[in-house]
């Protein structure tokens, strides 16, 4: 052996001149540098998990798309929720102001114009008998 290569052999010196044993790379560092490295991907059994791993890739899509269209979803929901509130005050406020127009008294203020006015006869009931009624359309027919 040349001097050279007892040199390069040697494990490194440390600060003081001693000779100290050379570290082992921890097994998380090494896992680290062949993922980093490329060397990872090409070992046999991520090759024979490749299916598997496409798989679980779709999967992770499929579950990102749900979440985006429940999220929509959502959205349209509270859209639909907010109308809805204001439908409903605007029905309220068509209902009330129905009500003011339908009282008597606004009635016969605004038919007042027109000539209109209130009767002052209470209504009464009509009473007729099977007999009146078929007298009266046979005078009916008898007059077309």
């Amino acid at each position: 052996m040349t001097p050279e290569e007892e040199i390069s052999n040697q494990p490194p010196a440390g600060p003081q001149g001693e000779v100290r044993p050379v570290k082992k790379q921890s097994r998380f560092r090494k896992s680290l540098h062949d993922i980093l490295g490329g060397d990872y991907l090409s070992k046999e059994s991520v090759l024979g998990n490749l299916p598997y791993l496409l798989f679980v890739t779709v999967l992770a899509m499929i579950y990102i798309g749900n979440t985006y269209y429940a999220e929509k979803t959502y959205k349209a929901i509270e859209k639909t929720k907010s109308e809805l509130k204001e439908l409903r005050f605007e029905y309220l406020t068509t209902k009330s102001t129905l009500m003011f127009h339908s009282k008597l008294s606004e009635i016969v203020r605004r038919s007042g114009p027109l000539g209109l006015k209130e009767s002052m006869v209470p209504p009464y009931k009509i009473f007729y008998t099977d007999k009146d009624l078929r007298s009266a359309t046979d005078t009916n027919q008898a007059a077309k």
